[in-house]
């Protein structure tokens, strides 16, 4: 049973209180978060398992094996290995162009939904897969997953959240998304040891689980109030779904100010030629450059691919799902909960991105000295 917290109504604020249906509705709508990590740390693990690669890519197999003249660094270079992980990311791309759309036009429900069903049937595919072909098709519906959940969870959260804990819910989408990595590892960890050679399918096949729960959850979600203001401009049934959300009759002010976001909003003919004026320069330029900079210094790489990194450094089969169980999963979720709980808001968001970015600045330094000193491959 959530622990309903009050809400005061301060300058700025608004009344309301975390209320069980809130957190209750997050909780369905956060297991996108969930797949998302779940199908980023499964990767990594599977690739790693031998009868996998013996499988579907023997020529990785075999330079990993036998081969002792490679670079280690070439051990895993095949282009068919590559399309493997890559189609999820590229599938993701091109369905998050589309997501926004259907998002902005429907609603964020059903943009959960499509999500969730594309998780359903790469899973499906995934742990099925008799061939390459299967394999790459089911890593591309889990990226038309990815690109729909992330584009709507994130947005569903934030417009559901109450103001004062708008951070802390975001974040959470982030908490699970390290719970799903954590599973991932662990399931692979278990998984690893099936004798038969056949346990990767279970690894593949069990990111159904969250994907169940999210396709029959989604059908039952509550649309967010701004949703239906702007999309149904039903000020009525977006008051009581307010009330519902907030636990409380007393929403008028809320009410009153997304009413009139969303009037404003309708307003703006050309949003896209507005935001390159000079006036809003820096913002643009934020908003691009810190995703931006957060993928290109490759973190990502070492996060889902942590089982394959250390298999190249001379870990056995066991010791690395072990090692990016204790290090990706345990470590990433215990400091996803702690900037949930404490940083996010009540140090603000610049201070999380400057804790983080050193961190992930010490912590490549710390991998590159250590492989260059454990492989001397270079």
């Amino acid at each position: 049973m959530a622990v309903e917290l009050a809400i005061t109504r301060k300058e700025g604020q608004y009344n309301g209180k975390i209320t069980p249906f809130f957190v209750l509705s997050c909780m369905i709508a956060a297991t996108g978060g969930i797949l998302f990590g779940y199908d980023l740390g499964i990767s990594g693990g599977v690739t790693s398992m031998e009868p996998f690669l013996k499988k579907f890519f023997p020529e990785v197999y075999t330079k990993m094996n036998e081969d002792t003249k490679i670079s280690n660094y070439c051990k895993f270079d095949s282009q068919l290995l590559t399309s493997f992980t890559s189609s999820l990311y590229i599938a993701g791309l091109v369905a998050s162009l589309f997501a926004s759309s259907v998002t902005r036009a429907f609603g964020r429900k059903p943009s959960i939904l499509v999500g969730a069903a594309a998780f359903l049937v790469g899973s499906a595919l995934g742990g099925a897969a008799m061939n390459v072909s299967m394999l790459i098709f089911g890593r591309i519906f889990l990226g038309i997953g990815i690109g729909f959940a992330n584009q709507s969870v994130p947005l569903y959260l934030s417009e559901m959240a109450p103001p004062n804990y708008r951070g802390a819910t975001n974040i959470g989408f982030e908490l699970c998304v390290g719970i799903g990595v954590l599973s991932a590892n662990l399931i692979n960890f278990g998984t690893e040891k099936i004798k038969g050679g056949w346990g990767w399918r279970i690894s593949l096949a069990m990111a159904a689980v969250p994907a169940s729960i999210l396709t029959l959850g989604a059908l039952f979600l509550p649309e967010t109030p701004n949703s239906l203001i702007q999309n149904n401009n039903d000020h009525e049934k977006a008051k009581l779904m307010l009330q519902r959300v907030r636990g409380t009759n007393d929403v008028q002010a809320e009410l009153d100010d997304l009413i009139k976001a969303s009037s404003i909003s309708k307003t703006i003919k050309h949003p896209f030629k507005n935001i390159l004026q000079r006036k809003y320069r820096p913002q643009l330029v934020m908003a691009i450059a810190i995703p931006f900079f957060q993928q290109v210094i490759r973190i990502n790489v070492i996060t889902f691919y942590a089982p394959v990194l250390f298999r190249t450094i001379g870990f056995g089969e066991s010791a690395s799902l072990l090692s990016s169980l204790m290090i990706t999963g345990v470590l990433g979720t215990i400091s996803n909960f702690i900037s949930m709980l404490i940083i996010v808001d009540k140090l603000g968001r610049r201070a999380l991105l400057m804790i983080g970015g050193i961190q992930m600045f010490l912590s490549q330094i710390i991998i590159g000295g250590l492989m260059a000193a454990q492989l001397r491959d270079y």
